[in-house]
Protein backbone atom coordinates (compact mmCIF):
# COMPACT_ATOMS: atom_id res chain seq x y z
CA UNK A 1 0.00 0.00 0.00
CA UNK A 2 1.53 3.26 -0.72
CA UNK A 3 1.57 6.72 1.47
CA UNK A 4 -0.93 8.33 -0.28
CA UNK A 5 -3.27 5.46 -0.03
CA UNK A 6 -2.44 4.83 3.38
CA UNK A 7 -2.97 8.34 3.74
CA UNK A 8 -6.47 8.30 1.98
CA UNK A 9 -7.88 5.52 4.08
CA UNK A 10 -6.94 7.44 7.36
CA UNK A 11 -8.42 11.04 6.26
CA UNK A 12 -11.69 8.60 5.08
CA UNK A 13 -11.55 7.02 8.16
CA UNK A 14 -11.50 10.17 10.44
CA UNK A 15 -14.03 12.05 7.96
CA UNK A 16 -16.42 8.98 8.89
CA UNK A 17 -15.97 9.20 12.43
CA UNK A 18 -16.68 13.05 12.20
CA UNK A 19 -20.01 12.48 10.46
CA UNK A 20 -20.76 9.23 12.59
CA UNK A 21 -20.46 11.95 15.75
CA UNK A 22 -21.90 14.64 14.28
CA UNK A 23 -24.87 12.30 13.15
CA UNK A 24 -25.46 11.18 16.54
CA UNK A 25 -24.94 14.41 18.10
CA UNK A 26 -27.65 16.60 15.73
CA UNK A 27 -29.83 13.41 16.43
CA UNK A 28 -29.18 13.82 20.59
CA UNK A 29 -29.65 17.27 19.96
CA UNK A 30 -32.78 17.19 19.00
CA UNK A 31 -34.10 14.33 21.28
CA UNK A 32 -32.96 16.92 23.73
CA UNK A 33 -34.94 19.81 22.31
CA UNK A 34 -38.11 17.28 22.33
CA UNK A 35 -37.71 16.47 26.14
CA UNK A 36 -37.08 20.32 26.98
CA UNK A 37 -40.68 20.82 25.19
CA UNK A 38 -42.32 17.91 26.97
CA UNK A 39 -40.95 18.99 29.99
CA UNK A 40 -42.17 22.65 29.60
CA UNK A 41 -45.64 21.26 28.31
CA UNK A 42 -45.80 18.50 31.07
CA UNK A 43 -44.82 21.75 33.70
CA UNK A 44 -47.77 23.99 32.11
CA UNK A 45 -50.19 21.17 32.52
CA UNK A 46 -48.98 20.61 36.44
CA UNK A 47 -49.65 24.56 36.85
CA UNK A 48 -53.61 24.75 35.26
CA UNK A 49 -54.24 21.34 37.80
CA UNK A 50 -52.85 23.34 40.63
CA UNK A 51 -54.47 26.69 39.69
CA UNK A 52 -58.00 24.36 39.28
CA UNK A 53 -56.87 22.87 42.95
CA UNK A 54 -56.67 26.70 44.17
CA UNK A 55 -59.97 27.45 42.74
CA UNK A 56 -61.52 24.31 44.06
CA UNK A 57 -60.03 25.31 47.57
CA UNK A 58 -61.33 28.89 47.48
CA UNK A 59 -64.53 26.99 46.87
CA UNK A 60 -64.43 24.45 49.71
CA UNK A 61 -63.30 27.63 52.19
CA UNK A 62 -66.40 29.68 51.31
CA UNK A 63 -68.43 26.29 51.95
CA UNK A 64 -66.86 26.05 55.86
CA UNK A 65 -69.29 25.82 58.70
CA UNK A 66 -68.29 29.27 59.40
CA UNK A 67 -66.76 31.21 56.09
CA UNK A 68 -64.94 33.54 58.39
CA UNK A 69 -63.99 31.54 60.56
CA UNK A 70 -59.47 31.62 60.90
CA UNK A 71 -59.93 28.69 58.84
CA UNK A 72 -62.10 29.51 56.19
CA UNK A 73 -59.65 32.84 55.81
CA UNK A 74 -56.18 30.54 56.36
CA UNK A 75 -57.16 28.47 53.56
CA UNK A 76 -58.05 31.18 51.31
CA UNK A 77 -54.98 32.80 51.68
CA UNK A 78 -53.11 29.81 51.09
CA UNK A 79 -54.73 28.97 48.00
CA UNK A 80 -53.80 32.78 46.75
CA UNK A 81 -50.37 32.93 48.16
CA UNK A 82 -49.88 29.28 46.20
CA UNK A 83 -50.98 30.56 42.90
CA UNK A 84 -48.59 34.12 43.15
CA UNK A 85 -45.60 31.87 44.07
CA UNK A 86 -42.85 31.95 41.75
CA UNK A 87 -41.13 28.70 40.68
CA UNK A 88 -38.65 28.44 43.45
CA UNK A 89 -41.21 28.52 46.21
CA UNK A 90 -44.50 27.29 44.70
CA UNK A 91 -43.64 23.46 45.82
CA UNK A 92 -43.97 24.86 49.43
CA UNK A 93 -46.79 26.90 49.03
CA UNK A 94 -48.78 24.10 47.38
CA UNK A 95 -48.24 21.60 49.97
CA UNK A 96 -49.31 24.40 52.79
CA UNK A 97 -52.55 24.11 51.03
CA UNK A 98 -52.32 20.21 50.81
CA UNK A 99 -51.58 20.35 54.30
CA UNK A 100 -54.52 22.44 55.42
CA UNK A 101 -56.95 20.56 53.38
CA UNK A 102 -55.86 17.12 55.12
CA UNK A 103 -56.70 19.04 57.94
CA UNK A 104 -60.25 20.02 56.97
CA UNK A 105 -63.00 17.93 58.21
CA UNK A 106 -65.25 17.10 55.22
CA UNK A 107 -68.64 15.96 56.60
CA UNK A 108 -70.13 19.49 56.66
CA UNK A 109 -68.86 19.73 52.77
CA UNK A 110 -71.87 19.05 49.83
CA UNK A 111 -71.02 15.42 47.94
CA UNK A 112 -70.74 17.44 44.72
CA UNK A 113 -67.77 19.75 45.91
CA UNK A 114 -66.16 16.83 48.08
CA UNK A 115 -66.30 15.15 44.71
CA UNK A 116 -64.75 18.45 42.82
CA UNK A 117 -62.01 18.32 45.41
CA UNK A 118 -61.42 14.56 44.66
CA UNK A 119 -61.12 15.10 40.90
CA UNK A 120 -58.74 18.27 41.43
CA UNK A 121 -56.64 16.57 43.61
CA UNK A 122 -55.96 13.42 41.72
CA UNK A 123 -55.64 15.71 38.88
CA UNK A 124 -53.14 18.04 40.53
CA UNK A 125 -51.47 13.83 40.88
CA UNK A 126 -51.44 13.09 37.54
CA UNK A 127 -49.62 16.16 36.30
CA UNK A 128 -47.27 15.84 39.01
CA UNK A 129 -46.25 12.07 37.79
CA UNK A 130 -46.33 13.05 34.11
CA UNK A 131 -44.43 16.32 34.74
CA UNK A 132 -41.56 14.52 36.97
CA UNK A 133 -41.31 11.30 34.31
CA UNK A 134 -40.61 14.07 31.25
CA UNK A 135 -37.78 15.68 33.89
CA UNK A 136 -36.35 12.44 35.46
CA UNK A 137 -36.22 11.39 30.76
CA UNK A 138 -34.60 15.00 30.33
CA UNK A 139 -32.20 14.93 33.51
CA UNK A 140 -31.13 11.33 32.13
CA UNK A 141 -30.15 12.35 28.80
CA UNK A 142 -28.33 15.77 29.97
CA UNK A 143 -26.53 13.68 32.48
CA UNK A 144 -25.00 11.88 29.64
CA UNK A 145 -20.51 12.72 29.86
CA UNK A 146 -20.88 13.26 25.93
CA UNK A 147 -24.01 15.01 26.03
CA UNK A 148 -22.26 17.48 28.56
CA UNK A 149 -18.91 17.35 26.81
CA UNK A 150 -20.46 18.50 23.71
CA UNK A 151 -23.06 21.16 25.06
CA UNK A 152 -25.92 19.31 23.20
CA UNK A 153 -28.22 20.68 25.41
CA UNK A 154 -27.37 24.52 25.37
CA UNK A 155 -28.10 27.01 27.66
CA UNK A 156 -31.86 25.24 28.71
CA UNK A 157 -31.95 25.32 32.53
CA UNK A 158 -32.00 21.69 33.81
CA UNK A 159 -35.64 21.23 34.81
CA UNK A 160 -36.37 20.62 38.24
CA UNK A 161 -38.66 17.70 40.41
CA UNK A 162 -41.96 18.78 41.81
CA UNK A 163 -42.86 17.24 44.92
CA UNK A 164 -46.31 17.49 46.64
CA UNK A 165 -47.62 15.33 49.46
CA UNK A 166 -50.63 12.79 49.00
CA UNK A 167 -53.29 12.01 51.25
CA UNK A 168 -53.34 8.92 52.40
CA UNK A 169 -57.08 8.15 51.15
CA UNK A 170 -58.28 10.93 48.28
CA UNK A 171 -61.09 13.25 49.61
CA UNK A 172 -64.18 11.89 50.43
CA UNK A 173 -63.10 8.30 50.33
CA UNK A 174 -63.90 8.22 54.09
CA UNK A 175 -66.72 10.96 54.59
CA UNK A 176 -69.01 10.30 52.27
CA UNK A 177 -72.36 8.38 53.07
CA UNK A 178 -72.38 5.95 49.84
CA UNK A 179 -75.32 5.33 48.35
CA UNK A 180 -74.81 3.08 45.89
CA UNK A 181 -71.26 0.35 45.36
CA UNK A 182 -70.94 -1.63 42.64
CA UNK A 183 -68.64 -3.16 40.50
CA UNK A 184 -68.31 -2.12 36.29
CA UNK A 185 -66.71 -3.18 33.71
CA UNK A 186 -65.75 -0.98 30.77
CA UNK A 187 -64.60 -1.63 27.53
CA UNK A 188 -61.63 0.31 25.81
CA UNK A 189 -63.70 -0.55 21.85
CA UNK A 190 -60.75 0.40 19.74
CA UNK A 191 -61.45 0.61 15.32
CA UNK A 192 -58.58 0.10 12.97
CA UNK A 193 -57.19 3.49 13.27
CA UNK A 194 -56.69 2.74 16.97
CA UNK A 195 -59.00 5.07 17.96
CA UNK A 196 -61.81 4.58 21.08
CA UNK A 197 -65.55 4.36 21.34
CA UNK A 198 -66.03 6.94 23.63
CA UNK A 199 -70.12 8.58 24.99
CA UNK A 200 -71.01 11.73 25.85
CA UNK A 201 -73.08 12.34 28.75
CA UNK A 202 -73.85 14.61 31.82
CA UNK A 203 -75.42 14.36 35.33
CA UNK A 204 -79.33 14.65 35.51
CA UNK A 205 -79.05 16.74 37.67
CA UNK A 206 -76.50 18.83 36.68
CA UNK A 207 -77.14 19.30 32.68
CA UNK A 208 -74.74 21.58 31.79
CA UNK A 209 -71.59 19.60 32.56
CA UNK A 210 -70.82 17.57 30.18
CA UNK A 211 -68.07 14.51 30.27
CA UNK A 212 -67.28 11.29 27.64
CA UNK A 213 -66.34 7.86 29.04
CA UNK A 214 -66.14 4.27 27.78
CA UNK A 215 -68.45 1.89 27.13
CA UNK A 216 -69.60 -0.36 30.11
CA UNK A 217 -71.63 -0.54 33.08
CA UNK A 218 -72.48 -2.76 36.87
CA UNK A 219 -72.09 -6.39 36.79
CA UNK A 220 -75.15 -7.83 37.44
CA UNK A 221 -75.72 -10.71 39.95
CA UNK A 222 -74.35 -14.19 38.62
CA UNK A 223 -72.75 -12.52 36.09
CA UNK A 224 -68.65 -12.74 35.06
CA UNK A 225 -66.41 -9.54 34.57
CA UNK A 226 -66.22 -10.23 31.06
CA UNK A 227 -70.13 -11.98 30.35
CA UNK A 228 -71.09 -7.91 31.61
CA UNK A 229 -68.47 -6.06 29.32
CA UNK A 230 -70.24 -8.32 26.26
CA UNK A 231 -73.66 -7.24 27.74
CA UNK A 232 -73.20 -3.82 28.04
CA UNK A 233 -71.19 -3.35 24.58
CA UNK A 234 -74.34 -5.03 23.43
CA UNK A 235 -76.84 -2.58 24.79
CA UNK A 236 -74.93 0.44 24.58
CA UNK A 237 -73.99 0.11 21.09
CA UNK A 238 -75.24 -3.17 19.68
CA UNK A 239 -71.97 -4.80 18.96
CA UNK A 240 -72.41 -8.35 19.49
CA UNK A 241 -68.96 -9.85 20.69
CA UNK A 242 -67.73 -12.91 22.11
CA UNK A 243 -66.14 -13.13 25.78
CA UNK A 244 -62.76 -14.87 23.74
CA UNK A 245 -62.58 -11.46 22.16
CA UNK A 246 -61.99 -9.45 25.15
CA UNK A 247 -58.47 -8.60 26.49
CA UNK A 248 -58.43 -8.06 29.86
CA UNK A 249 -59.23 -6.53 32.52
CA UNK A 250 -56.03 -4.73 32.31
CA UNK A 251 -57.26 -1.47 34.29
CA UNK A 252 -58.22 -1.17 37.70
CA UNK A 253 -60.20 2.11 38.73
CA UNK A 254 -62.03 3.26 41.88
CA UNK A 255 -64.29 6.14 41.18
CA UNK A 256 -66.37 8.06 44.07
CA UNK A 257 -68.62 10.57 42.52
CA UNK A 258 -72.37 11.86 42.80
CA UNK A 259 -74.71 11.13 40.20
CA UNK A 260 -78.79 11.86 39.73
CA UNK A 261 -79.12 13.08 43.66
CA UNK A 262 -76.73 9.82 45.04
CA UNK A 263 -73.02 9.10 45.98
CA UNK A 264 -71.65 6.09 43.82
CA UNK A 265 -68.59 4.22 44.70
CA UNK A 266 -67.79 2.15 41.67
CA UNK A 267 -65.08 -0.17 41.73
CA UNK A 268 -64.09 -0.60 37.40
CA UNK A 269 -62.40 -2.83 35.58
CA UNK A 270 -60.93 -1.90 31.61
CA UNK A 271 -60.86 -4.58 29.08
CA UNK A 272 -60.21 -3.98 25.51
CA UNK A 273 -61.34 -5.14 21.83
CA UNK A 274 -61.46 -4.16 18.89
CA UNK A 275 -63.54 -3.44 15.96
CA UNK A 276 -64.45 -1.85 12.04
CA UNK A 277 -65.79 1.53 12.62
CA UNK A 278 -69.48 1.24 13.14
CA UNK A 279 -72.57 3.62 13.95
CA UNK A 280 -73.52 2.60 17.46
CA UNK A 281 -77.40 1.90 18.26
CA UNK A 282 -78.46 2.67 21.48
CA UNK A 283 -81.48 0.14 21.49
CA UNK A 284 -80.47 -1.16 25.20
CA UNK A 285 -80.46 1.82 26.98
CA UNK A 286 -82.02 2.04 30.13
CA UNK A 287 -84.56 5.40 30.67
CA UNK A 288 -82.07 6.83 32.87
CA UNK A 289 -78.98 6.20 30.54
CA UNK A 290 -81.21 8.27 27.34
CA UNK A 291 -81.60 10.89 30.00
CA UNK A 292 -77.84 10.97 30.66
CA UNK A 293 -76.20 10.32 27.41
CA UNK A 294 -75.77 12.35 24.47
CA UNK A 295 -73.93 11.62 21.77
CA UNK A 296 -70.30 9.20 20.91
CA UNK A 297 -67.58 9.94 18.76
CA UNK A 298 -64.48 7.74 17.81
CA UNK A 299 -61.45 9.41 19.51
CA UNK A 300 -58.03 9.28 18.94
CA UNK A 301 -55.61 10.72 21.01
CA UNK A 302 -55.25 14.11 19.79
CA UNK A 303 -59.30 13.95 19.71
CA UNK A 304 -59.57 13.49 24.06
CA UNK A 305 -56.79 16.11 24.65
CA UNK A 306 -58.83 18.85 22.83
CA UNK A 307 -61.89 17.49 24.43
CA UNK A 308 -60.29 17.83 27.93
CA UNK A 309 -58.78 21.63 26.55
CA UNK A 310 -62.41 22.32 25.55
CA UNK A 311 -63.19 22.16 29.42
CA UNK A 312 -65.04 18.12 28.72
CA UNK A 313 -63.37 15.63 31.49
CA UNK A 314 -62.78 12.34 29.60
CA UNK A 315 -62.90 9.44 31.99
CA UNK A 316 -60.49 7.83 32.92
CA UNK A 317 -57.95 10.77 33.26
CA UNK A 318 -54.87 10.15 30.78
CA UNK A 319 -56.98 8.17 28.25
CA UNK A 320 -54.83 9.80 25.35
CA UNK A 321 -52.08 8.76 27.06
CA UNK A 322 -53.68 5.13 27.72
CA UNK A 323 -54.58 4.46 24.22
CA UNK A 324 -50.97 3.44 23.14
CA UNK A 325 -51.39 0.57 25.88
CA UNK A 326 -54.69 -0.68 24.85
CA UNK A 327 -53.50 -0.74 21.42
CA UNK A 328 -50.88 -2.93 22.21
CA UNK A 329 -52.67 -5.12 24.73
CA UNK A 330 -55.06 -5.95 21.53
CA UNK A 331 -52.24 -6.79 19.49
CA UNK A 332 -50.58 -9.02 21.85
CA UNK A 333 -53.66 -10.86 22.47
CA UNK A 334 -52.72 -11.78 25.79
CA UNK A 335 -54.15 -10.72 28.85
CA UNK A 336 -51.81 -8.75 30.81
CA UNK A 337 -51.27 -8.01 34.60
CA UNK A 338 -54.15 -5.70 35.89
CA UNK A 339 -52.72 -2.29 37.28
CA UNK A 340 -54.55 0.69 38.83
CA UNK A 341 -55.45 3.96 37.24
CA UNK A 342 -57.15 7.24 37.87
Amino acid sequence: MTLSALTVLIVGLIVMVILVVGLWAYGTANRLDRLHVRSDQAWQSLEAALARRSVVTRAVAAALAAPGSLESKNLTSLADRAERADRAERESAENAVSVALAAIELDSLKPQLISELADAEARVLIARRFHNDAVRDTLALRSRRPVRWLRLGGTAPLPTYFEISERANPSGADTLEVASTRTSARVVLLDGRGRVLLMRGHDPTTPDVYFWFTIGGGVEPGESLKQAAVRELAEETGLMIDVDDLRGPMWRRIATFPFDGVVIRSEELFFATRTEEFEPVHTGFTDLERRAVTGHRWCSAEDIRALAASGETVYPYGMAELLDEADTVVALRTDPEVRTIH
